[in-house]
Order: structure tokens, then sequence, then C-alpha cells
């Protein structure tokens, strides 16, 4: 299909979009990622886009945004338009921000990132270096403009890829889940830019979140995709998210409905098996030690953190929280043997090391799998497989070594608990950003470590799914597993119970648990 830019003229005016009974099919997937949407979209209207994880909300707007692809990627039926043009002739009226902020990033500084969008548009520089100092200002990420992209946490690649998209004045700003990585006070700092950009520019709003009181009450419409196609409710955010009989449909859809709060499964044995491939510990025994443990991501950056002192215990929770930036991914993989310490000890107890150095850091990755499993901030970092299956069965049979038997049981249980049983023969990558992290998940517990660190691991998930993975942690640390939670929501850390460590300008520090705030 020829590519048709649209004028700069018409970039900055806000667009209507339309779908006719629109649909699209990944190629080499059964069954379609989105099908039989219908709606009309008018200029400058507010829109939430809600439905359960895998409903085909990301794909809706990269559809929208003009790039799934060209015909040997997929298929599409209906019809789909911005201001009555198919996506792809309009591409530059449209500004996607990704679920996965990492896989925007295509420049090595931070000025130039933001610019990068502006200046394929043409406009003259002191125009383009206005709109990046005003964007950066307006998400607020206070770096230096040379400051090196590869250097920011993912709360902040976050905010830099929607001052990218921000200064590119779009006609439609398309959002998937704009705030799901960032601390409490950049969910409403972030939210009020982007109000304040639509305010300025009177731009068409698209956004998919699963924060849905955060964005209830700044929109003008909820449209809500239904997981067996098509639009399970749209209207004004009081009468879709409140109105009797709807609301309801909602929230057995996993919507995340304001006020409600989903009700916790029964937890099921893990069956992780003896000490010798790395199940269950015993209940309070030391596994790993930290003292006086400084962290970077680099040593020629410099520690982050500074004087962390903690034990990881069998059967128990910690959740590692702070700001943006603070340093608790780099302390999280530092815990997980994967970066080296700056300074202090970081040992193995011997419960967790059976036969392995007592340095965690120089443990091979036989030595890790069964005994300290990490899930990473971007869930596609640690994918390696073309298939959901192939990627589940990795560890277990080709790390671990376990019997065939056992590999079967032990990936069959996990994706069903975790409702990956109908993508086994999908390409991780064509995921939803929900699915993507239920088998990044899923791919560690498969392997039954002793300690399990997760990075935000209920992004992009649903009420629904959301509930079943918190279980099935909970019944990890039932088991005498040590689960160890990078997090911003503060329900997953009342649900899991256990301490609090804060991590903020320079120091960690351990807390009691905080109070429930999903329903909020």
């Amino acid at each position: 299909m020829e590519t048709i830019q649209s004028t700069t003229a018409e970039r900055g005016r806000p667009a209507a979009v339309t779908a006719e009974g629109y649909g699209w099919r990944h190629a080499g997937r059964k069954d379609p990622a989105v099908s039989d949407v219908s709606f009309r979209i008018e200029p400058g209207e507010r829109v939430l886009l809600l439905g359960a994880s895998g409903a085909g909300k990301s794909t809706l707007l990269h559809a929208i945004a003009g790039v799934l692809g060209d015909d040997g990627e997929g298929d599409e039926a209906g019809r789909l338009t911005v201001d009555g043009m198919h996506p792809v002739q309009s591409r530059g009226r449209t500004g996607l921000v990704l679920q996965d902020p990492e896989s925007q990033v295509v420049m090595a500084r931070v000025g130039d990132e933001v610019a990068f969008g502006a200046e394929n548009m043409a406009l003259p520089r002191d125009e383009i270096w206005s709109r990046v100092r005003e964007s950066l200002a307006d998400v607020g990420l206070e770096v230096p403009l040379d400051h090196p992209t590869t250097a920011l946490s993912g709360g902040q690649k976050q905010r830099l890829a929607l001052a990218s998209v921000l200064a590119m004045r779009p006609g439609v700003l398309l959002l998937d889940e704009p705030t799901a990585n960032l601390d409490p006070d950049g969910v409403l700092e972030v939210r009020d830019a982007v109000v304040g950009v639509l305010e300025r520019t009177g731009a068409t709003l698209i956004v998919v979140e699963h924060r849905v009181a955060v964005w209830a009450d700044v929109v003008d419409r909820v449209i809500v995709l239904a997981a067996s196609g098509g639009v399970l409710a749209d209207g004004p955010p009081a009468e879709v998210l409140n109105a009797a009989g709807t609301r309801e449909r909602l929230i057995e859809a996993g919507v995340w409905v304001p006020g409600y709060t989903p009700r916790l499964h029964t937890s099921l044995p893990t069956g992780g098996g003896n000490g010798s491939d790395g199940g269950h510990g015993t209940p309070g025994a030391d596994l790993l030690r930290a003292a006086d443990l400084s962290v970077a991501r680099t040593r020629r950056a410099g520690p982050v953190v500074n004087k962390v002192s903690l034990e990881l215990a069998a059967g128990e929770a910690l959740s590692v929280t702070g700001p943006n930036g603070a340093g608790k991914s780099t302390l999280a993989l530092t815990l997980a043997g994967l970066l080296t310490p700056a300074g202090g000890r970081l040992e193995a107890a011997p419960e967790l090391r059976r036969g392995a150095p007592g340095t965690v850091h120089k443990w091979k990755s036989a030595e890790l799998v069964t005994r300290i499993g990490t899930v990473f901030q971007e869930p596609e970092h640690q994918f390696l497989t073309h298939r959901v299956i192939d990627e589940l069965e990795f560890g277990p049979r080709r790390v671990a070594r376990l019997p065939e038997d056992e590999v079967r049981r032990r990936v069959d249980a996990i994706a069903e608990r975790l409702r990956l049983t109908k993508l086994l023969q999908a390409n991780p990558f064509t995921l939803s950003g929900g699915e993507k992290r239920r088998l990044s998940v899923a791919t560690m517990l498969a392997t039954s470590p002793d300690i399990l660190v997760l990075d935000e691991p209920t992004f992009g998930q649903d009420a629904n799914t959301w509930a079943e993975l918190v279980s099935l942690l909970g019944g990890l640390i039932a088991d005498g597993h040590c689960v160890v939670s990078v997090t911003h929501d503060a329900d997953f850390t009342a649900a899991l119970g256990g301490n609090v460590l804060r991590v903020a300008d320079g120091t960690a520090q351990l807390q009691a648990p905080v109070a429930s705030g999903r329903a909020a």
C-alpha cells in the first residue's frame, strides 16, 4: 500500500478515528488479536480504552498508528480510518507511546531522542529545541539533554517516550499503559502533563490503562473491548463504570473498576521438589545475606544505592518500593546475582548455596536457575525462542535438566494457572504486554527457584490475571520460597505481606507494609 505522508499543517489538527467491523490476525496465529470492533471517535475527543489482558487493546492502538505491518505480517478485516484515510496513509497524524518504552528509544542522548520525531517533520531548528525542552518539562524528566538514554530507569524511559511523542504535536495521541512503571507521584504528574498538552493542542486522545481511576475524570468516553471480539461497553465514564449490569460485566471480564478489589483465588501447591532441584526451603531459614551492600549498574557509573543490609529468608516476601530512578532495579539485579556488587558483601547461606560458591554473582546460569530466578522489567529481554511452549520448557529441560515427565507437569500447571494454554504455539513477541509479563513470570516459575526476583510483576494485568498471579506467588511463599518484588502496586504489596524496602536518595530502609490502594 502506498504511504502518503501528511503535511505539517495537518499534523497539528485533531483527527477523527473510525472503525467498522475492524479486526487483525497476526501471521501464524489461529485467532485474531482484535476482531469486529466498531466505533467513531470525534476530533478532540478523549477516550479511555479498556479490556481484559489479551483483548486486543495494544493491537488496536498499533493499527490506528499505522504500524501493524503489511499483508505478510497479518490479515486485516473490516475498515479502520484516521480522518477517512487508512492509518498507513496517515502516519504523522498519530503519535504512539508504546507499552514497552525500551523498544521506542532510538537515540543515545535524551535531547536527541525527543528531537528525533520533530526533526523528521522538518521543523525549524529553534522550534525543535523549544519543543524538546517544553516536552521534557511537561513529563517531569529532569535530566540534562546529553544524558545517556541507556542510563535511564524504566520509569524515566516511559517519560522520555511520552516527551518524544508530545514534541511532534500529533493530531491523535495514542498512549499504551503510559503510567504502568511510574511511582504514585509520577502517575499523576504524567497524567496532568497529558491533559495540559491536550488543552493546548486540542488533540484526540486514546489511552489504554489499567489504572482506570486515574483517567476516569479526565476522559469524555470509555470504550471496553470484549475478549471474544467486538465492543463490550461504550459511553461516558460514569455510565460505563458505575451503571448496574454494565459494572458487573466489566468485573467479570477482568476490567479494573474503581471501588472493586479482586478476590484472591485459593493457592495450589507448587510441588517444587526438594532442595536438590531448587524447591521448598525450610521456612524462616536464611537464604541470602547483604551487609553494607552498594550497587551500581556499571562500575564506571558509580553506586546508586549504598549500605544496604538485609536478609532474605525462605517463606518470606519483600517488596522494593521507591521513586523512579532511585536504583530499585539495580538493587534487585544485584541481589539476583546478575550484577557485581559495587561494595560491601552479598553471600548465599548454606541452604541456598548447596555446593555452589558463596558469592552469587560468580554463579553460572545452571547454578542460578534453580536458586535465584529473575523476571526483568522488560519481558522481551529474557525471551529465547519462537514459541511460548518452548520458552516455558527451556529452563527446566535445557538448564535444570529435569526429567521429561517433571518438565511436562510443571509447564502444564503453570500455563493453566497463568492463562497461557491457548497461546502455547504463539510467538512470544506477538503477545500483548500483559501476556508477555505472565510468560516471563511463568518461565522462572517453571524452574522453581528458592528466591524469585520480579521487577514490576503486575504490569499490564487485568483484575483476573492479577488475582491469579498474586495467588500463585502467595502459594510459592507458603511452600517456602522467597519472593522479592520491585513494585509500585500497593495492593500487590499488601496482598503478599512481608517487609517493604524503600529505596530513595541513595539509601534503602526497611518499613512496615503499606495499606492497599488499588480500589481508591
